[in-house]
Parts: C-alpha cells; sequence; structure tokens
C-alpha cells in the first residue's frame, strides 16, 4: 500500500446542520452528495440530521468498524448547548449515568463550559428565548445510541438545542469549516 493510498483512508467532515449522513434520499433532503465528491468513501458512525459536527467516512471496511463498534472504546466529544441553567447536580446525573429506554447510559466526561469563541453560524439559528438561559457542557462517550447525548441532556430536564461533534478519537473538527472536508491519515485517529 503506498503512502498516498494510506494518507487517503480516512476523510473528515464538518457535518452542517439538516443533512443526513447519506449520499441519495428519496424524499429529496440535503446529503452529503451535495458536500463530497470522494466516491468509494461511506459514512463510519452516524450523525443525526439536525447535529452538527464531525463525521469520519472511509473506504476501508476495518476501519470502519473500528470507529463506529463500541467495541472498540473509541472516545467521541460533543459540544453541547442545552436548555436553562445547568447545574452540578444534574451534570453529577450525566456523570454517573442515566436511565434511558435502552438500558443505563453514563458519559465519561462532562464539564460546563463558557460559550464557545469563534463557532460557526448554525442555519436555521437556535431559538432565543428571553426568560429562559442556554447552558454549554462538553460531553464525551465511548457508545454512540442512537440520538444518546439528546437523551441523556432530556433525562436530565436540559433538552439539547444545539448538539456539535467536535472529536472522535483524535480527531477534530476545529480546522474544518462547516460543510468542508480533508483527507486524513488514518494513524491520526489513534494518536
Amino acid at each position: 500500500m503506498t503512502t498516498l493510498h494510506q494518507n487517503r483512508e480516512l476523510l473528515l467532515f464538518n457535518k452542517p446542520y439538516g443533512v443526513l449522513c447519506q449520499f441519495t434520499d428519496s424524499s429529496g433532503r440535503e446529503t452529503l452528495a451535495g458536500f463530497i465528491d470522494a466516491p468509494g468513501y461511506y459514512p463510519a458512525g452516524r450523525l443525526d440530521r439536525d447535529s452538527e459536527g464531525l463525521l469520519l467516512l472511509t473506504r476501508n471496511g476495518a476501519l470502519q468498524q473500528r470507529i463506529s463498534h463500541p467495541r472498540f472504546k473509541l472516545t467521541k466529544q460533543y459540544l453541547v448547548q442545552v436548555d436553562g441553567a445547568i447545574d452540578e447536580q444534574a451534570i453529577d446525573r450525566l456523570r454517573c449515568g442515566v436511565s434511558l429506554k435502552d438500558g443505563p447510559a453514563r458519559a465519561l466526561h462532562v464539564e460546563r463550559v463558557s460559550p464557545p469563541d469563534g463557532i460557526w453560524p448554525r442555519d436555521p439559528p437556535v431559538r432565543v428565548r428571553r426568560n429562559i438561559p442556554t447552558s454549554w457542557v462538553r460531553i464525551s462517550l465511548q457508545e454512540g445510541r442512537n440520538r444518546q447525548v439528546r437523551r441523556m441532556t432530556a433525562a436530565v430536564n436540559h433538552p439539547t438545542l444545539r448538539l456539535i461533534r467536535t472529536h472522535i478519537g483524535a480527531c477534530e473538527v476545529w480546522s474544518l469549516r462547516s460543510g468542508q472536508w480533508r483527507f486524513e491519515n488514518q494513524s491520526a485517529l489513534f494518536a
């Protein structure tokens, strides 16, 4: 395998809000095909249509399995804007675990953070309500059940307003503008 080929095993994409993590859609919704022109690459895992941020794509089936299967315990980090002023009690519940319909779920790491500087605007913007504040939290998980972060924050009475996946393993989204992608050496994922 050539170095060029190795360097093109992984594609990093900053998925905008409203884009499906697939290349076709019979309903005419926006898909990856509107952004990525790299035949043979497929998403390794998923990111909901109403979520943003880092999505990894690969053409290597073994790598796709290693990225997406919870058995490999690849950490995923999210920046989450939630409804209300989240307190330490709610953060502790996320750390210790909450009960979801498909079983208990706990974050590896949770912390309240300041509103991020330099974050790209979302289209459409998150609704603003004058009398209800919002908070930002950073959450890390090693699993990725369907809408897990959203269900966890709802379980502590702070529904998610905006969800951005910032990291998968050692790969991060901050060097990409919303809708932008680039190739990366797969070793960067496990650095």
